[in-house]
This record gives structure tokens, C-alpha cells and sequence, in this order.
């Protein structure tokens, strides 16, 4: 089905609009562009173009962080060991990593606990908790995750520990029975200007907090902001508001690399150590080498990397994990092409359910993204869980489809599931997998309609060759970081000739043309990903007119302009 290209706004841009590009020295484009994104005034555009740190909220406007921040110094100041309980990918390793660099440097050592994904699952469980009272800890704090977890919070207070939970994930109707709880999507923070925050977000703006209330020289904040960017770009959350601020100045920590394992990540992502890299690099290239071994199983080696002291100790680490993430995408790309099949073969399915025994539980979330991606469904990937007999899954869903309230409205088939709109994940009996198959599909259709979606691509207005140049992009990059909540802009072309057409890639998934502007004789080059069964040679010499990011291809060392084609028609 052709994909849809919709205005991103469909008012009139102001004649002001010039005004106000004026006093911001900017192009009337990007004031343009700004506008239609609901920055309408000079000052909304500055904020915009200039995320200043002073300009955060105060760490109150999290529910309970307040409380959370006195609860840890009291216990601090009594003498009690620490402990810090994250989660197993990005945002909780970054996390984790943000508490115990800030401790070390403020004198105290913590001890920490990420859990081995294949053995303990998500989340908190009371062996692990056990394990920590024995060694004698007396404050556990948890990252990124605790919210739902009722009966660990309630074991480590039996056995007489201060618990506090830092989350972002949706509370329960009712709370775990810990000291203090600071989760940005409590009561009173709906709406607020921290609503948004990652994981690493919270814990960040935690120790943030507990900077003022330790005794002692305070630590400069700044430095643990590239983990915070790292994490939050990873999770997926939207890069806007509060978020927007951390990691833009995060990307700057980034692109200095003081830290040794974040210069050994770029490294051996085929980067240059002090590259300056965008959101879309982070999430693609440094993201999941740290993801891999929490997916495949301990995440320990991407906490290591993010702590190590020097590069030397790091690189052999991140050689190491680059390894992990290579077998990591070796196996997702044989099951996608398995997913694939079985997806084909249920076209006349709203919603997807596809299940194999042998999928790795890790790696089903990225390959129900992609099923998304390709067929515009919400999509559930399954497989049978060796040690529990269960089957466990990921989804993945559509703009216009809410995943969470659709699982639901399944409690009764499932055994546990948790998320949000447009990701979720699930455990269920496997006599239970058909039923799930056919309900799943039904609610999905009753939502949306018997018959599938059209994907929607949103454009903000038509650019002709003659308007791309650097000054353009340059501004552009103003705009950065780009994710959910700040996307990319997209432009469209006027009708263009495609004068050259070559595929390349491993499998030769990709397309490079190059395009003419009969109207200027110029010529762009132009890139189109993933994409060469759908744009086939046979357009060569055609004309068309393509949805479309202008970029700077520095491939070779020489950046050149060039076209990253979304769509065509």
C-alpha cells in the first residue's frame, strides 16, 4: 500500500515568521520549520536552539524525588552500605553507572546488581536481594526499574533494608512498600516538565539532587551526562523538553570523549574518537554494542566499559561487546528473515502474532520493529522459554495503535505483561498462543478497521535542489538531537530524473542514484536504505519526486551533500 505524505502542520506559516528569523539570525526556513513544530514565538525558538542547562527544572518536579534524596543521605550519614539495582539494557547499565561514578567521587562505594537476562528476567527478584542483605547491604536503590516489583521491595524490608525505587516505567493502582519512590509518571507528574525522563534520567536528576544535601565538595553534574544521553537515546523516550536539555549538552560529553569507555565504544564502532555523532549514530552504532551482552546475557561488560579508567582498559571490553553485538545481529537477521516469512504468510491479519520455539528472547523486540517497519501492524514476536516452559514475547506497535491498552484487554490469556503504548512485552501458556493469535487480531481490527493502515510519512514542505546547500544543513544541525519527539525533517522534491541507479550493500539491500533537476541541471546524489526490492532499476531514467533528509556524507573524508530517501512516488 503507497505510504502517505501528510503536512506536518496544516496551517499558514505567519508572515512574521521572517520577523523573528531575523532577530534569531536564522534562515526564514528554519523559522519555518520551528513554527510548524509549535515553537510560535522568538523566545520558544531561542530555548529551542539553545537547551541550556540553567534552564532545567528543579529536581522537586519529580514525585518523590525530594523524599528520595533526604531518605539516601539519612542512611548515608548512618553508616549503611549501598547498593544499586539496574536493569539490563542501556538505560539501566547507564544508570547504574551514573549513581556509582557519582558515589565514588563523592567517597562512598556502592555495590550494584544488573541482572543476567536469560536467568532472572526483568526487574527485581528475591534471590538477588537475599544475596545483597547477606553481603550486608543496608540501602538498596533502584534504577529503571521497581516500580511493580512488590515482593523483593517487601523481602528487602523484611530483612531490614532501606529501599529506595527511582523508575520511569507506569506505576500499578497500587505502590511497593519502599522507603521513598521518585517516578516521573506518579501522581503530579503527569504533565510535568519531567514526565518524559529516562531511567538514567531520574537517577541522574537523583544525584543531582543529593549533590547539595552530602557533605562535602560538590561534583560537576556535567560529567556524567554523556551516560545520560547514551541511556535516553536508547530507551526511546521523547528527545523534547527537559530531555532535549540533557542530551544535547550529553552529545557534547560525547563528542570530548574524556570518558575511556565511551572513546573505545566510538572507536570500535568505526567512528573517530572525538566525532561529533547525532542521536541516530548513538541509537544505531553505540546503543546496542552495550545492549548485545545485556541481551544475549550479563550486561555486566558494557558496565565495565562505561566505568573503566583508562582507554587501555577499555578497548579490550569494547572489542569484546562489538563481538557480542556482531553475533547479536547475525542471529536478528536470521529471525527477522524467518519473521518475515511467517508475516507474509498472514496478510490478511490486522494485528501479528508470530511464535517460534527456537527465537532468542533478547533479540524478538528489535525484530517485531522491524515487522512494524515493513508492514505498518502492530506485531507480537513469541518464544518458548526453555527454563519456565512459558512463552515470552515482545511487541511493537504503530502510531495509531495503543499496545498496553490492547493487552489489557487480553489479561485473562496472559500470565504477566507490562509496558507502554507502542512497546510492551508478555508471558503466556503455549496452549494459550492461538487464542492469543486470533484475539489479538480482533481487538486490533475492531480499533482500527478491517482493512490495514496506510504508513504516514510527515513532511514539513517542499525543498527544490536549488534550496539544499551547506548553510542548510548546517542549521539543520540545530535542531539535533532528533528521535521521538523531535524528528528528523522531511522534505519533498519536486519531480526529479533518476539519471543513475546501483545497488550495494552485504546483500545488496541498498540504493545509490543519482538525481537531476531538469529545471536547474543540477544533480544530487542519494541514498535509499533497505530498499532496493521495492525501487527497482527500472526507474532508472524516470521521473519522480522523493521524501527526503538532506545529509553530509563524510564517508570519505570530503563532506559532500546528499539525499536519504524516506519514500518516493
Amino acid at each position: 500500500m503507497p505510504c502517505q505524505w501528510i503536512p506536518r502542520h496544516d496551517e499558514e506559516v505567519p508572515a512574521d515568521v521572517h520577523d523573528m528569523a531575523d532577530q534569531l539570525n536564522i534562515t526564514p526556513l528554519l523559522a519555518e520549520i520551528l513554527w510548524q513544530r509549535g515553537y510560535r514565538t522568538v523566545e520558544q525558538m531561542d530555548r529551542f536552539l539553545s537547551p541550556m542547562l540553567v534552564n532545567l527544572a528543579q529536581p522537586s518536579a519529580v514525585p518523590g524525588l525530594e523524599d528520595a534524596a533526604h531518605v539516601v543521605n539519612e542512611a548515608l550519614r548512618a553508616g549503611k552500605r549501598m547498593a544499586v539495582w539496574g536493569d539490563y539494557d542501556v538505560d539501566g547499565i547507564t544508570s547504574t553507572a551514573v549513581v556509582k561514578q557519582f558515589m565514588a567521587e563523592r567517597g562512598f562505594e556502592v555495590a550494584h546488581h544488573l541482572p543476567n537476562r536469560l536467568e532472572e528476567g526483568y526487574g527485581m527478584n528475591v534471590s538477588g536481594v537475599e544475596k545483597l542483605a547477606e553481603s550486608g547491604i543496608g540501602l538498596l536503590l533502584t534504577v529503571d526499574c521497581g516500580i511493580t516489583d512488590f515482593e523483593p521491595i517487601e523481602r528487602a524490608k523484611e530483612l531490614g533494608m532501606t529501599v529506595v525505587v527511582t523508575d520511569h516505567h507506569l506505576p500499578a493502582q497500587n505502590l511497593p512498600v519502599a522507603d521513598a519512590i521518585a517516578n516521573p509518571r506518579l501522581p503530579g507528574g503527569e504533565g510535568g516538565p519531567y514526565e518524559s525522563l529516562a531511567g538514567v534520567g531520574v537517577a541522574w536528576v537523583l544525584m543531582a539532587a543529593l549533590n547539595s544535601l552530602l557533605p562535602g565538595e560538590r561534583v560537576d553534574m556535567r560529567k556524567t551526562l554523556d551516560l545520560v544521553a547514551l541511556g535516553t537515546i536508547a530507551d526511546v523516550v521523547p528527545l523534547s523538553g527537559q530531555n532535549r536539555i540533557l542530551v544535547k549538552n550529553g552529545l557534547l560529553r560525547i563528542k570530548e570523549a574524556a570518558r575511556p569507555g565511551m572513546a573505545a565504544l566510538k572507536v570500535v564502532s568505526n567512528f573517530d574518537r572525538l566525532a561529533d555523532l547525532g542521536a541516530g549514530q548513538i541509537g544505531y552504532h553505540l546503543a546496542p554494542r552495550i545492549n548485545a551482552a545485556g541481551r544475549l546475557g550479563s550486561p555486566e561488560k558494557g558496565l565495565d566499559l562505561l566505568l573503566a579508567e583508562s582507554y587501555e582498559a577499555a578497548l579490550p571490553v569494547a572489542n569484546e561487546l562489538d563481538a557480542v553485538n556482531a553475533e547479536r545481529r547475525k542471529q536478528e537477521q536470521e529471525i527477522t528473515e524467518e519473521a518475515m516469512k511467517q508475516a507474509h504468510s498472514m496478510l490478511d491479519k490486522r494485528g501479528f502474532v508470530l511464535f517460534s520455539e527456537g527465537w532468542h528472547s533478547g533479540i524478538i523486540g528489535i525484530v517485531a520493529s522491524r515487522i512494524v517497519e515493513k508492514f505498518h501492524r502492530p506485531c507480537l514476536l513469541l518464544t518458548e522459554d526453555p527454563e519456565t516452559g512459558l512463552v515470552k514475547g515482545s511487541g511493537r506497535s504503530i502510531d495509531e495503535y495503543d499496545l498496553h491498552g490492547g493487552l489489557c484487554k487480553l489479561e485473562e490469556l496472559l500470565e504477566g505483561f507490562g509496558g507502554h503504548r507502542q512497546a510492551a512485552g508478555l508471558s503466556l501458556k503455549k496452549e494459550n498462543v492461538e487464542k492469543l493469535r486470533e484475539r489479538f487480531d480482533r481487538i486490533v481490527a475492531d480499533e482500527l478497521g478491517e482493512r490495514p493502515l496506510p504508513a504516514k510519512i510527515k513532511v514539513d514542505r517542499e525543498l527544490t535542489f536549488a534550496e539544499i546547500n551547506h548553510v542548510l544543513l548546517k542549521e539543520l544541525e540545530h535542531m539535533q538531537p532528533f528521535g521521538l519527539g523531535n524528528p528528523e525533517p522531511v522534505f519533498v522534491s519536486e519531480p526529479v530524473v533518476v539519471q543513475e541507479y546501483r545497488c550495494f550493500g552485504r546483500e545488496r539491500e541498498h540504493v545509490k542514484l543519482v538525481l537531476r533537476d531538469e529545471k536547474t541541471g543540477a544533480n544530487l546524489p542519494a541514498k535509499v536504505w533497505r530498499q532496493a526490492k521495492a525501487l527497482r532499476r527500472e526507474v532508472q531514467g524516470t521521473q519522480l519526486s522523493f521524501a527526503f533528509t538532506p545529509k553530509i556524507d563524510r564517508y570519505n573524508g570530503i563532506p559532500n551533500i546528499e539525499m536519504n530517501v524516506k519514500d518516493w512516488n
